[in-house]
């Protein structure tokens, strides 16, 4: 099942990301195509060759950030992190590369061109500190600075709001102990500074179901989206979460079609400009668009999807061209992998075949990154390694 790797990533609050990677288990030199659609020639592949725990690429420069790792014959780790070319997929430079038993994780591009990586010290095989620095900017090629959330310990962040070019950003996390709830955190990290922290209720939203957030810059809110995902179970919840009061509202999604439902939450962007937000479901290979002012929806098939496995994974918006871009694992247009394509009204507009990505043996679920600016993108693979990123275009 396609979600089984998103509730591993959920256990690296108590192992470390690379012994996960252990448990579950040349660099091309041509240009990004600009005219062919689909997947493209430029092929990063991770310095050292190990596991890729993360990327992203910014939107506002050439460049993009991965952080791999791999577990050496004598236990310790190898990990490192990344700076590479968008046009080329060349390694631009090893910000940092450690060998020790800590790990790097790539929370992603966040502002304009800042780059965000969690590093996990590690004693033992358990994470006793997380660290998270900053690459402001990312073309800078070093590490510039610290980002200090206000976190307990045990707190885990377990992803971030993908949209650049806004100042905040939306952070989902979970209490690893005590009572395990699951928080959205709101910060402006160029500036380190913090908005408030609130926590969500359990129903749905604890950390086991996997809930899912984006930001809206228009309302200045988090958008929170999850499913209890029991087979036969209640629709998905949507919530927002007002960044100036801590406002908690949510509304109830869409029903799946009987027996299955929609199972739980994968993949979630919104289009703060029109107020919709995009996301797709486990067990009933849909795509639901959701209109955030008057809290209703509909869904849409996967083209030619007829079964679970079919089922969307990881959702990305376009703001300039407006389209929303759902990563199919197991594709139903083509061979492999796709990514699906869809304007805001739910209409697909193109199918992009041919790739090699999986949720599989991920420890880090799949993640497609865009470029809106020249239409380019990268997505996993098509190493089955998961050492690997390949470019595309649309």
């Amino acid at each position: 099942m396609q979600n089984f790797p998103m509730r591993l990533s959920l256990l690296r609050g108590t192992l470390s990301a690379a012994l996960l990677a252990c448990w579950l288990c040349v660099v091309t030199g041509n240009a990004v195509s600009q005219t062919a659609i689909g997947p493209g020639n430029a092929i990063v592949q991770s310095k050292f060759g190990g596991q890729i725990f993360g990327f992203d690429i910014d939107q506002n420069g050439t460049e993009g950030l991965l952080t791999e790792a791999q577990t050496l014959p004598d236990g310790r780790v190898l990990a490192a992190v990344e700076t590479f070319d968008q046009a080329t997929g060349n390694i631009v430079k090893v910000v940092k590369k450690v060998i020790s038993k800590d790990d790097f994780l790539t929370l992603g591009i966040v502002g304009t061109s800042i780059g965000l990586v969690e590093r996990e010290h590690v004693r033992d095989i358990f994470v006793a500190k997380r660290i998270y620095k900053i690459l402001n900017p990312l073309s800078a090629n070093i590490f510039t600075g610290l980002w200090t959330p206000p976190l307990q310990k045990d707190d885990i962040l377990d992803s971030v709001s993908r949209g650049q070019g806004v100042g905040t950003s939306a952070f989902l996390g979970f209490e690893n102990g005590g009572g395990n709830h699951t928080f959205v955190l709101f910060s402006n990290v160029a500036a380190n500074t913090f908005g408030p922290r609130v926590d969500l209720p359990d129903t749905p939203f604890f950390f086991s179901n996997g809930p899912r957030v984006a930001y809206d810059s228009n309302k200045n809110r988090a958008v929170i989206a999850a499913s209890d995902g029991a087979v036969g179970g209640p629709p998905p919840v949507i919530a927002t979460v007002d960044l100036a009061t801590g406002t908690v509202s949510q509304f109830t999604g869409i029903p799946g079609p009987p027996p299955f439902r929609q199972g739980f939450i994968n993949g979630l962007a919104v289009d703060s400009a029109d107020g919709i937000a995009c996301t797709t479901t486990e067990l009933d290979f849909r795509v639901e668009f959701y209109n955030l002012k008057t809290k209703t929806g509909f869904a849409v098939v996967l083209p030619g999807a007829n079964g679970q496995l079919q089922s969307g994974t990881d959702v990305e918006f376009d703001p300039v061209n407006k389209l929303f871009f759902v990563a199919q694992s197991v594709s139903s247009t083509g061979p492999g992998s796709s990514i699906q394509v869809y304007d805001i009204k739910g209409n697909l507009m193109e199918s992009l075949n041919g790739f090699n990505f999986s949720n599989a043996s991920n420890v880090i679920g799949t993640h497609i990154a865009l470029n809106p600016s020249n239409r380019t993108g990268y997505v996993d693979g098509p190493d089955s390694g998961v050492t690997q990123l390949q470019s595309f275009t649309y």
